[in-house]
């Protein structure tokens, strides 16, 4: 379906509603995304309307996306960085009534998925997301401003998680009883990941965020890696973020919106590719710290999102979108089931580890 826009978006980047057709696309439920296509020109666009509820300061993704670019086309100019196109006026980003909105190349016979059907699309996703990182292991990652502030903040959930304990109905107390005993017995992910916290060889990265398999994209017949894409989370981490996010969405065939638990299982053809795709690019990067904590990223990640959905339901759901009154508690259920999984296949995880990090 073509939309209407105001004309003063085109018009930033040199176009009008005359000079180039626009179509919504894209599965994405942050920014309002368009397919623009020039009418003269065989290059296509995405234009993106950045949705500043979630990105408070739009200028720092634009800030931060411009010094990794300049960074990259001066020492990896071949690598593929999907750098947003600069406005009429030279910009990163145009401002329309209050709105902030961006354009960058559309990359032609590509595919971007939103579920994993095979473990070889897992290693070639997280053999991109390692390479990123690999090419910035030498750029200075506090030269980035954090766009999202605590968005892997584990201490900051659990703070969270226990205010909403105190304010929350007596109610969904008692119907979030069983998972609230779950996230107090499992606060030893935190003070583990404190323990490690401040060593010298557990060092600030620049980070993805946002590893899920849609943030990929793949040749569209071969499924080869092609880049990384979505890049408004990149900013300073620990290596744990993206490949703990990797983990979180890859290993279990189903989301975490199964409510059927028993379908809750981990797949280790998926987490071995996984993890060999992530190591041909950081094996020879990562610290021996961050290598001891390759498993414990996934408990980290998913520790943190069980207590996310579990601290918004006893909030009264205002954060996630819910299509049912107890979806975010079944969430937070689904998301301890996968820690209960990746902890009592440890061993086994933790043998493919090793057999691909020696």
């Amino acid at each position: 379906m073509e939309l209407n826009l105001d004309s003063e978006v085109l018009l930033a980047f040199g176009y009008t509603k005359e000079t180039a057709t626009i179509t919504q696309i894209g599965s994405g439920l942050i920014n309002r995304t368009y397919l623009l296509s020039p009418l003269s020109e065989d290059q296509k666009y995405i234009l993106q309307n950045i949705n500043t509820s979630v990105f408070k300061k739009p200028e720092d993704i634009a800030n931060n996306l411009k010094a990794i670019a300049d960074y990259l086309s001066k020492n990896y100019p071949d690598y593929l960085f999907i750098k947003p196109v600069s406005t009429i006026d030279g910009k990163e980003m145009a401002m329309i009534e209050s709105e902030y909105w961006r354009m960058l190349p559309f990359v032609p016979n590509t595919v971007s998925l939103d579920v994993l059907s095979e473990p070889q699309q897992a290693y070639e996703a997280a053999k991109q997301f390692g390479k990123l990182s690999a090419l910035l292991n030498n750029f200075d990652a506090s030269l980035l401003e954090p766009t999202i502030p605590g968005f892997h903040d584990l201490g900051l959930r659990f703070e969270q998680f226990t205010a909403a304990l105190t304010t929350t109905t007596k109610e969904l107390k008692g119907k979030a009883k069983p998972q609230i005993d779950d996230a107090l017995k499992h606060k030893y992910i935190l003070d583990y990941y404190e323990s490690y916290s401040h060593r010298e060889d557990f060092p600030d990265r620049v980070m993805h965020h946002d590893t899920k398999i849609s943030n990929v994209l793949l040749k569209a017949e071969t499924f080869a890696g092609i880049c990384v894409i979505d890049l408004d989370t990149i900013m300073p981490g620990k290596f744990i973020s993206d490949l703990g996010d990797m983990m979180r969405t890859y290993l279990c065939a189903f989301s975490e919106n199964e409510k059927d638990l028993s379908k809750i299982k981990i797949r280790l053809p998926y987490f071995e590719a996984m993890v060999k795709g992530y190591l041909s690019e950081m094996k020879n990067i990562l610290t021996e710290t961050e290598k001891e904590l390759i498993l414990f990223s996934g408990k980290y990640i998913i520790y943190m999102q069980a207590l996310r959905f579990l601290t918004d339901f006893l909030n009264g759901d205002i954060y996630y979108p819910t299509a049912y009154p107890t979806q975010n508690l079944d969430r937070a259920k689904n998301q301890f089931k996968l820690l209960h999984e990746l902890t009592v296949n440890e061993k086994e995880l933790q043998d493919i580890i090793e057999e691909h990090l020696a």
